[in-house]
């Protein structure tokens, strides 16, 4: 199968290539950038699922369901708090 690729110069490109995104777009510093923000943001979306318990709410309605994520997400500010504040000091 990779013969016909081999010989044009694509088939290690296929096996070896472990993401979606091509050069072009991982090359730039806004990318980087943007990835270190998004793993930041997950962060704190998987603290509120797994320890705040919002993986599978318990409420019905926009609003307790608004609720209840904004409850959950101010108790994961608190929680980096202190480690905020010591970063400061």
């Amino acid at each position: 199968m990779f013969d016909g690729l081999r010989k044009a110069g694509l088939a290690e490109e296929l096996i070896w290539r472990s993401s979606a995104i091509d050069g072009l777009t991982t090359r730039h510093l806004g990318y980087a950038i943007s990835q270190r923000i998004r793993k930041r943001i997950e962060e704190a979306f998987g603290w509120v699922k797994t320890v705040a318990g919002q993986e599978k709410t318990k409420y019905r309605g926009r609003d307790r369901v608004g609720w209840a994520f904004t409850f959950a997400t101010a108790a994961y500010n608190l929680a980096r708090l202190p480690k905020l504040l010591t970063a400061l000091a």
